[in-house]
């Protein structure tokens, strides 16, 4: 099944797209090629910051969801010396095993792109890449939840809900290490 999904995401991409690359392509590939993807021309180091446990609630009230860990990894893009954005991994159980995905923000704290990079649910769980892309220019805010802004996936509800908590998170935490940088 997973074969002939990213079959027919070539085909499509090679037929329509021409020299662009759709992001869609990235599903077999590893995080480094994801994030070339993703900010093209730009130079990514991986970075893992500790939060203070005060961070991790602030992350926590602001979501709406845990932060189980104060150890995120994240990378940063730069053009030019100049940070254009941001991803980060979360990974996270969404029924009885884990799922990781790649969040990918530009500086504004947008979502650019999410990236499923391990899934070991059933693949009937999976998510779809057109649902994930209704996440594409979100911000954090109280619509950013099934049944608002984003859409329900029929079969998957759990997959669902624990995309849409890691996200959540991902945008908080980001938020937060952003002040932290801007105050002195």
């Amino acid at each position: 099944m997973r074969s002939n999904r990213v079959f027919s995401v070539l085909l499509t991409a090679f037929t329509i797209v021409g020299p662009c690359v759709s992001m869609s392509l990235a599903q077999n590939l590893s995080r480094e090629e994801v994030l070339k993807l993703v900010y093209p021309g730009t130079t990514v180091r991986t970075e893992y910051v500790f939060l203070t446990e005060d961070q991790q609630l602030q992350a926590a009230k602001h979501s709406g969801v845990d932060v189980p860990s104060a150890l995120i990894a994240r990378y940063l893009a730069s053009k030019n010396d100049e940070i254009v954005g941001t991803a980060y991994i979360d990974t996270h159980i969404v029924r009885t095993k884990k799922e990781t995905l790649l969040i990918a923000l530009n500086t504004a704290g947008e979502v650019l792109h999410i990236e499923v990079t391990a899934f070991l649910e059933p693949q009937e769980y999976l998510a779809p890449d057109a649902w994930l892309r209704q996440y594409e220019g979100r911000i954090l805010n109280a619509d950013l939840a099934i049944h608002r802004a984003i859409r329900p996936i029929a079969g998957a509800t759990l997959t669902a809900q624990a995309t849409n908590e890691a996200v959540r998170r991902v945008l908080a935490i980001d938020e937060i290490l952003k002040e932290k940088q801007e105050s002195p």
